[in-house]
């Protein structure tokens, strides 16, 4: 499912990123990579959506975040 389905407080798997290659590599660089765990922090209908990931927080954009495929 789509990262932008997960509620604010759950913790996720990224399986996949379902984009081109340079937002992939964007996103890798940010440490969200096949495998790593994330805690959704902020998921509202507007404005950004706010994750964390080892030590990191990362802001996203809705459409982004919906590239990205959890489990």
């Amino acid at each position: 499912m789509p990262l932008t389905f997960v509620n604010k407080g759950q913790k996720v798997k990224l399986l996949s990123i379902n984009a081109g290659h340079a937002l992939t590599h964007r996103l890798a660089s940010l440490g969200l990579v096949q495998g790593v765990e994330i805690i959704v922090l902020q998921n509202s209908l507007n404005g950004p959506f706010l994750i964390s990931l080892k030590d990191t927080r990362i802001v996203l954009g809705r459409g982004m975040a919906n590239k990205i495929m959890v489990q």
